[in-house]
């Protein structure tokens, strides 16, 4: 993979870094945090004009067909602006999902409506005794009919409340299949909390759901695969976003070690101060060489490979993404966890950044039975 970005990948790059700079600051996210509301519908809209929301859809499916490294290229600025929009979740997760494994019908009505931001979609996938596994479903699935019942409980749904449908795991006939189920699809209960990073969450419970026949997404045998498939383009697209969180967070870090005066003299003058800063950029920079490696592990075929690259990149980025977050919030003498500081929101992003898509734990399970196979 070519670590340089082309001309277009840098023209898109300095398009989204104005875009946030100039109308997604820390103010406006403030706003749209304490609205409750999960994200903006006027930046949605916006990110689809700038055709982030259709970047790797297909071009047929009114999407641009770019590779997972300019992929890279737009998550690692949304990243630098901790943009709350469900950018990952549907842009990149269903998108996946759908792209490979959806039907004829599916991508025709949802792929475009994801490209204009007219439809929102998430995979609902973790339940609250599965610890990540995705293989681990205890929602079910049977036929009813021409069409199924779906009946179980998701947690931890990423923006699952302010979504159009889900892309829900259940067993069917004792594998794992994956279904569309509408928002409006009757039996459908929604609990919604927000997260300490400012975005949300919700739990779902289907009561006996009644779906069509081709809610089922992809045929009943591959719906294990599929979901790996969306989830390790959400990592890659996760580890991207968390080092440009980390890259936007040093120069916060930064600024203020240049103007926090001590002894009359700046705190960026104190070596001991300067190795710290020295250390947090090195993390970062690991952290986006392992984004790279990410990003390149999604056009691996070989499985296994697939899996150690993805989930040895979560597990580094991660541990990089909690050292910058603390040392900031040092740095800044214990102030960065103030809610009166744009450091806090970022400190919080990172935390995050272990538990969302399997956390540390989960995917050192995952990378040593990689190995084994």
């Amino acid at each position: 993979m070519d670590f340089n970005y082309s001309e277009e990948q840098q023209m898109l790059a300095d398009s989204l870094r104005r875009l946030i700079e100039a109308d997604y600051g820390f103010a406006r996210r403030r706003t749209i945090m304490r609205a409750g509301a999960s994200f903006d519908r006027g930046m949605w809209a916006t990110l689809a004009e700038m055709g982030v929301l259709g970047l790797t859809i297909p071009a047929a499916f009114g999407g641009f067909e770019e590779s997972a490294a300019t992929q890279l290229v737009v998550q690692r600025e949304l990243g630098r602006g901790i943009v709350l929009e469900p950018v990952i979740p549907c842009a990149v997760i269903a998108a996946a999902i759908l792209t490979r494994y959806g039907s004829g019908a599916h991508k025709a009505h949802w792929l475009p409506a994801i490209a204009t931001g007219q439809r929102v979609l998430t995979a609902a996938w973790l339940e609250p005794a599965s610890r990540y596994r995705v293989d681990a479903a205890q929602c079910t699935a049977t036929r009813a009919g021409a069409g199924w019942e779906l009946s179980g409980v998701k947690c931890l749904v990423w923006h699952g409340h302010s979504v159009d449908a889900w892309i829900v795991s259940a067993r069917l006939d004792g594998k794992l299949a994956l279904f569309l189920v509408p928002r409006d699809a009757a039996g459908v209960t929604i609990a919604q909390y927000p997260a300490i990073d400012g975005q949300h969450g919700a739990d779902l419970r289907f009561d006996c759901v009644r779906l069509d026949a081709d809610a089922l997404l992809g045929g009943q045998d591959q719906g294990l695969e599929a979901l790996e498939h969306g989830l390790d383009h959400g990592i890659a697209a996760q580890c991207a976003a968390a080092a440009g969180a980390m890259e936007r967070l040093i120069d916060l870090t930064r600024d203020y070690l240049l103007t926090r005066r001590q002894f009359g003299q700046p705190l960026a003058a104190f070596q001991a101060l300067q190795h710290r800063l020295a250390d947090m950029l090195v993390q970062k920079e690991c952290a986006l060489s392992m984004a790279y490696v990410a990003a390149k592990a999604l056009d691996e075929p070989d499985l296994s490979a697939r899996r150690r690259m993805v989930s040895g990149a979560k597990v580094i980025v991660a541990r990089a993404a909690r050292f910058v977050g603390q040392q900031a919030v040092q740095l800044h003498g214990g102030m960065g966890v103030t809610d009166e500081l744009e450091v806090s929101d970022y400190f919080r992003y990172l935390t995050m950044t272990d538990v969302l898509l399997g956390d540390t734990d989960a995917h050192m399970e995952r990378y040593c039975a990689a190995m084994a196979a």
